[in-house]
């Protein structure tokens, strides 16, 4: 089994990515299967060609894509892509579409792939924070997650795929009051576990994921 996992270069003012500092220091097996690691730049459009570059290359089983989600406290993986870029900052080339959709030609949305709720669980049995995530946003990681399902859907329908977030590494948040960050060891370590989940787990798993309530 071949899983290609990607990551993002830094973008806005951060100088560092957490999701590409991850990436590339993940073991070049994990539970029995190649892993590897393509560096994706934070573009409109560029992304998802290079995306396509990259499977068509190494015909992998499974692609995860992995972003920032500066501000949420654990990992989080995304059930859902929506075909609309609505950039609240520009990409690294100075795009910033506004209400575009992705591809015409696609559906207004598409699930991951993955057996999520596997990855989630198996993270927090690694004592690391993690959920499900509902929103992947509509920036350029909303982007990559849903082209990567549109080229699932036109061209490769026996790749399964889907999208991590990652929280912010300490160092982004030194000037940053108040704001949730993980160190880079337990980034590596629940990325490693979201993909043994992946590998050993062909259907998810059906356990709730709701958040708990006040009453």
């Amino acid at each position: 089994m071949k899983i290609l996992v990607t990551g993002f270069d830094p973008f806005g003012e951060e100088s560092v990515n957490p999701a590409y500092e991850a990436v590339k220091r993940l073991d070049d097996k994990i539970a029995g299967a190649e892993i590897v690691k393509v560096e994706m730049p934070t573009v409109f459009n560029k992304s998802i060609k290079r995306l396509e570059e990259a499977v068509e290359r190494e015909n992998p089983d499974i692609v995860i894509c992995v972003g920032q989600a500066g501000g949420r406290f654990d990992i989080t993986i995304e059930r859902v892509a929506i075909n609309i870029s609505d950039a609240p900052i520009e990409d690294n080339e100075g795009n910033m579409p506004i209400d575009e959709p992705i591809f015409e030609d696609g559906e207004p949305a598409y699930f991951s792939k993955l057996p999520i709720k596997a990855m989630a669980q198996k993270i927090r049995e690694g004592n690391i924070p993690a959920s499900i995530s509902n929103t992947a946003g509509t920036y350029v990681c909303n982007h990559i997650m849903y082209g990567l399902h549109y080229l699932i859907d036109k061209k490769y329908p026996n790749i399964r795929g889907g999208f991590i977030h990652v929280p912010f590494l300490p160092k982004q948040v030194v000037d940053k009051r108040a704001t949730a960050s993980m160190n880079l060891n337990d980034i590596i370590k629940a990325l490693t576990l979201a993909i043994e989940a992946a590998v050993e787990n062909r259907e998810d798993i059906k356990i709730s994921e709701c958040q708990s309530q006040t009453h």
